[in-house]
């Protein structure tokens, strides 16, 4: 049976907090983007329940705007996303899952030109890739997951989702009944439980075999 681990790209793999902030402080100097990082983060899940048929891109460009960005630099961030870096061992932790076996598919909320220059940027091969855009629907609403399965033919008992938001990722996979391993970067406390917990990619190919050998 095919082993199969899907990942959210932005915080978990590649630096979002980093790419956004960097804008931020170009946009609005340094000392705001604590404030406006946590505002950023309250906005975007708002304008995504608002229209779920709404780019990542439409997305990005009216967070921007609420924010009060100049007219000509609404579109900074998603203009800036394709450059946004993965995290240091992200390569070779998924490197080494492929080795063991593990098929990887990446499940986004964003648009199809920006995952596919994310993933060119990690340079580790996908198997599958599914964006908010193509189903007019952001996590953490089920119907990523749904796709998944239903394009993959994957078996859930073979399945683990990987992410380091809780709001958008664990808690939504917890409530479908899927394994799952949180990528805690920020030193959050855990509400759902997931699986494992991780610190960063280290050790990735171990906690998913200990889940599904």
């Amino acid at each position: 049976m095919e082993r199969w681990a899907t990942f959210d790209c932005y915080g978990t793999l590649i630096d979002w907090n980093t790419g956004i902030g960097r804008e931020l402080e170009r946009l609005f100097g340094a000392d705001r983007v604590p404030e406006l990082l946590h505002a950023y983060h309250e906005l975007e899940p708002q304008l995504q329940r608002e229209d779920p048929s709404r780019s990542y891109r439409d997305v990005t460009t009216l967070a921007l705007a609420r924010l009060g960005a100049p007219a000509g630099e609404t579109d900074a961030l998603a203009r800036s996303l394709p450059g946004w870096p993965p995290f240091p061992e992200v390569p070779a932790a998924l490197d080494e899952a492929r080795a063991r076996g593990w098929r990887l598919a990446v499940l986004s909320n964003s648009d199809r030109d920006l995952i596919d220059e994310s993933l060119a940027c990690i340079g580790v091969p996908f198997d599958r890739s599914l964006v908010a855009s193509e189903i007019d629907s952001y996590k953490p609403a089920p119907a990523h997951w749904e796709e998944f399965f239903g394009r993959s033919g994957a078996k859930r008992e073979a399945h683990v989702h990987v992410a380091a938001s809780l709001f958008h990722d664990i808690a939504p996979a917890t409530g479908l009944g899927l394994r799952t391993v949180w990528i805690n970067r920020l030193g959050e406390a855990a509400e759902p439980q997931p699986d494992v917990e991780l610190r960063s990619l280290d050790g990735l190919a171990d906690a998913l075999d200990s889940l599904v050998p």
